[in-house]
């Protein structure tokens, strides 16, 4: 429906105005095709009139005016001149036809047209004109009568006539063949426009389709470009959407199989052993603090992956906050640093720190967060890197910026995989453990810091991490 609506709207809206300049043009057109026919033949009987006026202006009385009048007349009569053209009249005083050179208006008949008064009865007499339907016939005809003036005063006037109806004929084509080109354009109009109108609503019609389809559940679903426009720009932005949300649904299930199987994995440790130590089926006192042990890490892994899960909550949710203060960045580094040291060199891991002499002044920023990120980030290294057996660090200043970089020694990453690491639910090839969402939380941490955090593959192998931080200025 709405498609049709948007097809009639266009189709009203731009339809009308070409109406309106259409009909308006036809109109002038018509208009002045018709008063320049009419003129044409005002201005020939004009003329007409005057000369044989000014003819019989040398007869100083009215027989004499008469008289050859009525033998003019005559004379044109017979010799048939101008006959199917114009007809001459010769008015008297009374404003009756004495004498006309068709012969077919009968003699003293009063035509009583306003031509005839303007050249009799105006004072000083003037030329007539007249066009509209004779009396006496019906016809339309145009007339003008010129007065014959003896001693000051119309005694006479010579009235020229013609018939309109083949002008009026002539007129009535043009506006007839003018009309036809005007609904040819609009014709042309309207086909340009309901074709242009459906290249629009077709593919919008199918991207609504494809939205609901999408919206179905028919994710990754794609259209087909046909234009390369706005409307071909909609398409793909549709089919990016399709695209991302096919990757955030796998991603999303890739996840949930993910945790489950990482909250399965502790949970089955800790009702094992749990169970064995109820049961008294260890009785040996180191078997039993190893159990306990084993325990207690599982449940430690447990809360550290439900609190990942809540941080990465708060960030979608928007409830994630900093408490930022002044902090000393290379004394978290170095806490965190010494925190995973010992526990690397029981997995057989090297970890080393290199610190650069300069004293960085404090820099604002949440102490608990971003200690968060280097523990993250050391943690990733070992689970990933740590064939490697060795973990660098350090820290040092680069122009406005502290860097902070963590480096393993593992196999790196595969390249393909570098631009979606930090991504939410990814894990790429690896077969770590772990929900996927570690260092996305990472790098909202640092994008809140104003920083950057980068991943990439070192030369000589494994897998470096730079942090930058903007010192306050």
């Amino acid at each position: 429906m709405k498609s049709k609506g948007i097809r009639r709207r266009w189709m009203a809206n731009s339809i009308s105005v070409v109406v309106l300049v259409v009909l308006l043009a036809v109109t002038a057109f018509s208009t002045a095709m018709a008063s320049y026919y009419y003129n044409y033949i005002q201005n020939g009987l004009a003329s007409q009139a005057n000369v044989t006026a000014r003819a019989y202006r040398d007869f100083q009385t009215e027989s004499e005016y008469y008289q050859n009048a009525k033998r003019y007349a005559e004379q044109l009569r017979m010799e048939e001149k101008d006959a199917n053209k114009m007809e001459l009249q010769f008015i008297d005083s009374a404003g009756a036809v004495r004498f006309s050179t068709s012969g077919l208006t009968p003699p003293f008949s009063t035509p009583g047209t306003p031509d005839i008064e303007a050249a009799l009865q105006s004072d000083p007499p003037a030329q007539g004109e007249f066009v509209g339907n004779d009396p006496s016939t019906g016809e339309r005809i145009m007339a003008i009568s010129c007065p014959l003036i003896v001693d000051g005063r119309a005694v006479a006037a010579i009235r020229v006539i013609t018939s309109l109806r083949l002008v009026d004929r002539q007129i009535i084509l043009v506006v007839g063949l003018t009309a036809l080109v005007g609904l040819a354009i609009l014709a042309m109009v309207y086909f340009s426009n309901l074709f242009f109108v459906r290249s629009i609503v077709e593919p919008v019609v199918g991207i609504t389709e494809t939205a609901k389809r999408i919206a179905a559940g028919s994710y990754g679903i794609q259209i087909e470009k046909k234009y390369d426009d706005e409307v071909g720009d909609l398409t793909d932005a549709i089919n990016n959407m399709s695209l991302q949300i096919k990757q955030t649904e796998k991603l999303k299930n890739e996840f949930i199989s993910s945790v489950s199987h990482e909250l399965r994995t502790p949970l089955t440790a800790i009702n094992g052993w749990a169970e064995t130590i109820m049961n008294g089926e260890v009785r040996n006192a180191t078997d039993v603090k190893k159990g306990m042990g084993i325990i207690v890490s599982e449940a430690r892994r447990l809360t550290n992956m439900v609190e990942e899960l809540l941080e990465f909550s708060r960030i979608q949710d928007g409830r994630f906050t900093l408490a930022v203060e002044p902090i000393d960045i290379k004394a978290e580094l170095e806490d965190a640093v010494y925190t995973y040291k010992e526990f690397f060199r029981r997995e057989g891991i090297e970890l080393q720190h290199t610190d650069c002499e300069e004293e960085f002044p404090p820099i604002s920023g949440d102490p608990e967060r971003l200690r968060q990120v280097f523990c993250n980030l050391l943690d990733n290294a070992a689970k990933h890197g740590g064939s490697g057996h060795r973990i660098d660090t350090a820290i040092w200043r680069e122009e406005a910026d502290i860097v902070i970089v963590i480096r393993d020694y593992g196999p790196g990453i595969p390249e393909e995989e570098l631009p979606h690491v930090k991504y939410k639910f990814y894990k790429g090839s690896s077969k770590a453990r772990g929900s996927g969402i570690g260092l996305a939380v990472c790098d909202e941490i640092v994008s809140r810091h104003n920083g950057r955090l980068d991943i990439g593959n070192a030369e000589g192998g494994g897998c470096i991490v730079t942090v930058r931080l903007p010192m306050d200025t």
